[in-house]
């Protein structure tokens, strides 16, 4: 019987890993999910053409974002490794995208699709971290139940702003200044 403690992942088992999955290291431990399935990616591919004009170039919208399908996060000091889906950085808090295979820098907004293999991971770990470093918003995409849960952070929690579901047309935080169709991010 050892009594070794249970070696942490690293950058390293994220390297290893097969090009095919999405890899995360969260809390010491490996996370590995294949990539998304056709729902998940429509879900992200449309909630990415609804915001990236306004927000990211200013076409149509205030613009001062960059918005980033799956960047890979370097987040808190024994670092977790977390890829969310979609993620938004005020040019206030990144002025400069670097040339580099990932971010240290949190982001002020992250979504996650919500799928069956991961929801719980998202619900629970991915949230405590973004929790734990200040990402002020988070959206929780479900295509199969087709909503949308909007949260702040308010203090130390976070705090349910809204909750939108099927064809809804929204203005949800912190992209408020345009209007969201959900309907088309759902598989017909």
């Amino acid at each position: 019987m050892s009594s070794e403690a249970p070696r942490k992942a690293s950058y390293a088992d994220v390297l290893a890993a097969p090009a095919n999955m999405v890899t995360e290291v969260l809390g010491g431990t490996l996370y590995t999910q294949p990539r998304p399935a056709l729902r998940h990616a429509r879900a992200t591919s449309v909630l990415l053409g609804e915001l990236e004009p306004g927000f990211g170039r200013g076409r149509g919208g205030p613009g001062g974002w960059t918005i980033l399908v799956e960047p890979e996060l370097h987040l808190g000091s024994d670092p977790d490794i977390v890829v969310p889906d979609l993620a938004g950085w005020r040019l206030t808090t990144l002025p400069e995208l670097p040339d580099a295979a990932y971010l240290a820098v949190a982001p002020d907004w992250v979504c996650e699709i919500l799928s069956p293999s991961t929801r719980r991971m998202d619900r629970v770990l991915k949230m405590a971290l973004y929790r734990r470093e200040a990402v002020t918003h988070v959206w929780l995409v479900d295509p199969e139940a087709k909503t949308l849960e909007v949260f702040r952070l308010d203090g130390e929690t976070y705090r349910v702003l809204e909750t939108h579901a099927e064809n809804a047309s929204v203005h949800a935080e912190p992209f408020e200044a345009s209007e969201l169709h959900l309907g088309a991010m759902w598989l017909k």
